[in-house]
C-alpha cells in the first residue's frame, strides 16, 4: 500500500492540535506537530471564541506540513459542540461565535418550554438539556434582538466553520449537528419546527452531510501563502467526541467509554436512540456518531474543576506538573470531602476553589485546607460520579456492559483511572489519549478507501496502541464512599 498522511485539525475548549496520522500497509501512526492554547475571551459581559487567532493557528500547521516536506492526502476538523457562527448574505462572517458559556442562555431552556414543552422537546431530539445547546443560543439570541442572528443566512457549527474559513465552502457536518437539540436522532434530519415556533427562519440551517464527505479544496490564498497546495478538506465525525469514541479500541459492543478532557462524557454506542422518560430523567443525550451509531452518554464537568484551580494557584505563585498533581492527589486523605461535579456552582464561577470550599460548607464536610486537597476531593468525586452514571446506564443498555474504555487526555491520569476501577468495580482500559484526533484522520483514511468499518479501524487502533489496564481495588471503601455521595447528590 502506497503511504497515505491525513491531516487532524482537533481543537478543544483549552487547546488546539495539528496531528498528522500515517497509513502505511496496516500500521498506522500519528505525530502532533503543532500545538497551542484556546480560551474564551470576554468582551462586554460576553464571552466569545477568537476564531482569528485559531484560524492563524492553522495556517501556521499548514506552513510546517510544508517545512517537513510533507503534503498531506486530506485534511479533517473536529471541535467540541453546540458553538456556531453566523453567516452573512455576502458569504461574511458575522462577529465572533458565542461560547458555551456566555451566561446570556440562564433561564432561556424554561422560556422555550414554555412553547414546546421539555418532554416534546427531549422526545423529539434526544438531547440531554442543557442551557448553552444551540437551539437555546438560538432562541437568546432572538429574545436579546441580535444583529447577526437577524441579519444571518446561514449559521455553521465550529468544524464546519473553519472548513469554511479555510476552503470557502459551507457544508454541515452530521455528528456535530446533532448536539445542537435540532436534530431527529432518527431521521437524521433537522426538525425545523422547532426554530419555526420560535419565530427564527429555519433557512439559517443547511442540509446534513454524513462523515466521509468531501467540502472543498484549500482555497487559491491559502494554497499559496501556506505553499500546501489546493488540498482538499473532508468533513469527519466533526464533534471531538463522536471522532474519540469513533477511536475507542474496543473488541465487541460489550463497553461503556468515558471520553476525558475538559469535559466527561460516558455513555455506550447503540444502533438506535433512547428518548423514553427515563432517559430525560437522567439527562442522557443521543448524539450522532459513526456509521450512523448512536453516542448515548451524559455530559459530566470533568477536567474543568482541576483546570480553573490549577489557574488560581498558578497566579499565586504555585504550579503544578501534572506528575506533581498525581502525587499530590495520592498522599492527600482519603474520602475526607466530596463534591458532586455537575452542581451549578462550578459551571463558571470566579473562584473554582472558593465555589468547592462553599460546597463542603454548606453540605457539612471539611474544606480542603490545600491544594493537595483539593484535587484529591476533586478525583474521588468525578470516579463517584463515573459511577452514578455507569449504573444508569446499566439500566437502559441494549447489551451488557462489561468494561470501561477511558480515551482522551484524562486517559493519561494513572490516579484518576484507578480511582474509576475502584469506583465502578469492572476493568478499566485506558488510551488512547489522542483518540479523537485518531478517529479523525482515520474517518479520512476511509473517505480514501483504506479503511474498513468502526470494527476494522478500532482493531487497527489497538494493535498501534495498546491500552492500559486498570483492575478495580479497595471495593468495600469505594463502595461505602459511593452511599455518601449518593446522600449528597440526593439532598
Amino acid at each position: 500500500m502506497k503511504e497515505h498522511t491525513f491531516l487532524a485539525f482537533d481543537l478543544g475548549a483549552t487547546s488546539g492540535r495539528a496531528v498528522l496520522g500515517t497509513l502505511n500497509d496496516q500500521k498506522f501512526s500519528i505525530e502532533e506537530i503543532h500545538r497551542f492554547p484556546n480560551a474564551i475571551i470576554e468582551l462586554h459581559g460576553k464571552f466569545y471564541w477568537n476564531i482569528y487567532s485559531i484560524y492563524e493557528e492553522l495556517k501556521k500547521a499548514l506552513i510546517e506540513c510544508k517545512n517537513r516536506g510533507i503534503v498531506p492526502h486530506s485534511i479533517g476538523i473536529d471541535t467540541w459542540g453546540v458553538d456556531f457562527g453566523y453567516i452573512a448574505q455576502d458569504g461574511s462572517i458575522l462577529g465572533l461565535p458565542r461560547a458555551y458559556r456566555d451566561p446570556y442562555t440562564e433561564g432561556i431552556p424554561q422560556k422555550y418550554f414554555e412553547i414546546v414543552p421539555r418532554e416534546e422537546l427531549y422526545s423529539t431530539t434526544g438531547i440531554q438539556i442543557m442551557n448553552f445547546n444551540s437551539l437555546f443560543q438560538l432562541y437568546a439570541a432572538k429574545t436579546e434582538g441580535s444583529t447577526a442572528l437577524n441579519n444571518a443566512k446561514h449559521i455553521l457549527f465550529m468544524p464546519d466553520l473553519f472548513a469554511y474559513m479555510l476552503t470557502g465552502k459551507m457544508a454541515c457536518e452530521y455528528t456535530e449537528a446533532s448536539t445542537s437539540q435540532m436534530v431527529n436522532p432518527k431521521s437524521h434530519q433537522f426538525e425545523k419546527r422547532l426554530l419555526e415556533v420560535a419565530d427564527i427562519n429555519p433557512d439559517i440551517l443547511l442540509p446534513i452531510v454524513m462523515p466521509g464527505t468531501l467540502i472543498g479544496t484549500l482555497n487559491d490564498g491559502i494554497a499559496q501563502e501556506t505553499g500546501i497546495g489546493k488540498v482538499p478538506v473532508y468533513s469527519v465525525t466533526g464533534h471531538d467526541t463522536a471522532s474519540a469514541i469513533a477511536a475507542t479500541p474496543a473488541k465487541n459492543k460489550e463497553f461503556a467509554y468515558l471520553s476525558s478532557g475538559t469535559w466527561s462524557l460516558m455513555g455506550i454506542e447503540i444502533e438506535q436512540p433512547i428518548t423514553e422518560s427515563y432517559s430525560l430523567e437522567n439527562n442522557f443525550t443521543n448524539e450522532g456518531g459513526i456509521d450512523g451509531t448512536t453516542c448515548y452518554l451524559r455530559n459530566i464537568t470533568g477536567m474543568w474543576l482541576l483546570e480553573q484551580c490549577r489557574k488560581e494557584w498558578e497566579k499565586a505563585g504555585r504550579k503544578h506538573s501534572y506528575t506533581d498533581i498525581v502525587a499530590m492527589a495520592n498522599d492527600a486523605t482519603p474520602f475526607r470531602s466530596i463534591i458532586n461535579p455537575d452542581d451549578a456552582k462550578f459551571t463558571n464561577p470566579q473562584s473554582m476553589t472558593r465555589a468547592i470550599a462553599d460546597y463542603c460548607k454548606e453540605s457539612s464536610q471539611p474544606v480542603p485546607e490545600n491544594d493537595a486537597q483539593f484535587i484529591r476531593c476533586i478525583f474521588e468525586s468525578l470516579a463517584l460520579c463515573y459511577k452514578e452514571t455507569l449504573d444508569a446506564l446499566c439500566k437502559v443498555a441494549p447489551h451488557e456492559i462489561k468494561q470501561l474504555h477511558i480515551i482522551g487526555g484524562g486517559s493519561k491520569n494513572v490516579l484518576l483511572n484507578q480511582f474509576t476501577a475502584n469506583a465502578i468495580g469492572m476493568p478499566v482500559e485506558a488510551g488512547p489519549s489522542e483518540a479523537t484526533a485518531i478517529g479523525n484522520c482515520m474517518i479520512q483514511a476511509r473517505a480514501a478507501g483504506l479503511a474498513g468499518d468502526r470494527w476494522e479501524m478500532r482493531k487497527l487502533i489497538r494493535k498501534i496502541e495498546p491500552p492500559t489496564l486498570y483492575m478495580p481495588q479497595d471495593i468495600q471503601l469505594w463502595e461505602e464512599a459511593y452511599y455518601r455521595y449518593k446522600k449528597l447528590i440526593k439532598k
